[in-house]
This record gives C-alpha cells, structure tokens and sequence, in this order.
C-alpha cells in the first residue's frame, strides 16, 4: 500500500529525471540531431571539446569568471546584510521581505529584460550619469564591462544566502557574545573569534549551493547580452543550449552537460575537503 501512494513519485523520478540522465550520457557517444538516428561516435565528442573547439574554452573561461568573482562577492554580501539584520528589532521581518524579493524574481527573464534596460546604452544608469555630467559607457557593447554587469546581477539576488546566514546568526548563543564582552573584546574580535567561527557550517552550504548555481546560470547571458560582445559573456550552459537548440548538436550538447557535471562534482569535492581546516562544529 505504501509504494502505491509513493509510486507516482518513483514513475516521475525514473522517468523524468532517472532515464535523461542516463540517456545524455548515452547521447554523449553518438551524433544525435534530435531528428534521425543516434549513430554512435565513441569518444569523437570529447576529443572534439578538448582539441578543436575553440568556443568551448572560450565558454569555460567566462564561467569561471562568473562564478569566480559572483560566489565570493555575493555570499560576503549576503553575510555583510545579515548581519544588519540581526540587529533590527522593530519590522525586521518587513525588511527581510524586502530584502530577499531580489533572489525570488532575479531569475525571471524580466529582470533579465529590466537589467538590460538599465545598463543600456540610453538606460537609467548612463541617464544618471549624464545628468551628473559624467562621461556615459556602453556597459554592455564593451567586452570589458559586460560580463561585470551580469556579475552585479548574481550579486543582487543575494536574498537566500542571507536568509540562511541570519537563521544561522540566530543561532549563536548571545551568552558567548556577553562572556566576551566582560573580558574586554570589541566587536571586531567578537566576530572574528565568535561569530565567524561557529557560522562556518552555514558558510560552507552556501558556498556549495552558490558555486553550483554560479556555473548553471543561464538566464543573464541569454536574455540580456545573447553571449556578446565577441563571446564575452558566453556562459558554459548557454554554449551547451546553443549547440542542443540551435545547431541541433544534441549528441555534443550531452558531452558538455556531463563535463559540467564533472566540473561541479569536482569543486565541491573540494570545497567539502577543505571543511576540515576551517569549518568549525559544536561538538569541535
């Protein structure tokens, strides 16, 4: 009776995400072009990625300057608005509401549509600009500039990270806050010997959910700059959607998915490895 109620959870797992997966990683062999058939090419995928296609390097790197620059700046951020928050007392959960909107429509395509307008070349910002005499900039026409404005995006949707810091904030006992108080330490030793500390479990799930959606963003980079200037802002999963959907290169486009998977499966290895040198436990 009990698999009878959970089977529409297990047909929908096995069939919506169990099968895909192990199909692309099929697909990842073949030379699909989501009409014919699949004719199976062995490793003629990822030699091609690794050897002959310049795009994919090109792709590579601006996500790791995405996410590079995003991750870090958005969950200091975060923490830096938190602890704000915990101070408040009087419509604190008012200002949460606020606070954490960003993260609920920052995805959506019109953000996505709204960022463009802003940093336009007639968008509020060099409106602003002129208006204070300033010379103005074609921040998403410059190489150079683009992919920041996508990175202050990322930035901007900071509302989960800071609601999981507050929750962890709330956590810390105040008596170790009152203990410290009494033998002289100021607030700056009080967070770096206190809050810091016993706040590194929270920091290191952001750290893990944020470095995985930083290499999975999508939306900025198809809606608001369609990967230019010149491939500056050519993220790994809008290449990997260009070669599925618009050159009809399924079998390629698989290759790429499961190389991210490998990229992300590995950081996060790592960032778990490293928790042993810096995230502290109450039982620690």
């Amino acid at each position: 009776m009990g698999y009878m109620f959970i089977s529409p959870f297990i047909i929908g797992t096995v069939m919506l995400t169990l099968f895909p997966i192990v199909y692309s990683l099929y697909l990842s062999f073949t030379n699909f072009n989501l009409v014919g058939e699949a004719d199976w090419i062995g490793l003629s995928n990822y030699q091609e990625m690794f050897t002959s296609d310049p795009m994919f390097k090109q792709a590579l790197e601006v996500t790791f300057l995405y996410a590079g620059a995003g991750v870090p700046l958005r969950l200091v951020f975060a923490l830096l608005i938190a602890l704000a928050l915990n101070k408040v007392v009087e419509a604190a959960g008012l200002y949460r509401t606020f606070l954490y909107l960003p993260s609920i429509v920052g995805g959506s395509v019109g953000v996505a549509i709204m960022w463009r307008q802003l940093f336009g070349n007639d968008g509020a910002l060099n409106s602003v600009l002129a208006s204070m005499g300033l010379p103005t900039h074609s921040w998403l026409g410059d190489p150079d500039t683009a992919i920041w404005t996508l990175v202050v995006l990322y930035i901007w949707q900071f509302g989960s990270s800071m609601l999981i810091f507050l929750a962890g904030l709330r956590n810390i006992p105040k008596t170790y806050y009152e203990a410290s108080s009494v033998d002289g330490a100021h607030k700056i030793q009080q967070f770096f010997k206190i809050t810091l500390p016993l706040l590194t479990p929270v920091i290191l799930f952001n750290l893990v959910m944020q470095t995985i959606q930083g290499f999975m963003a999508f939306t900025p980079s198809f809606i608001i700059t369609a990967g230019g200037p010149m491939n500056s802002t050519l993220l790994y999963i809008l290449y990997m959607y260009r070669n599925a959907f618009q050159f009809f290169d399924m079998g390629y486009a698989s290759a790429l998915a499961w190389f991210m998977l490998l990229i992300i499966a590995v950081f996060t290895a790592l960032i778990f490895k490293s928790s042993d040198r810096w995230v502290h436990y109450d039982d620690n």
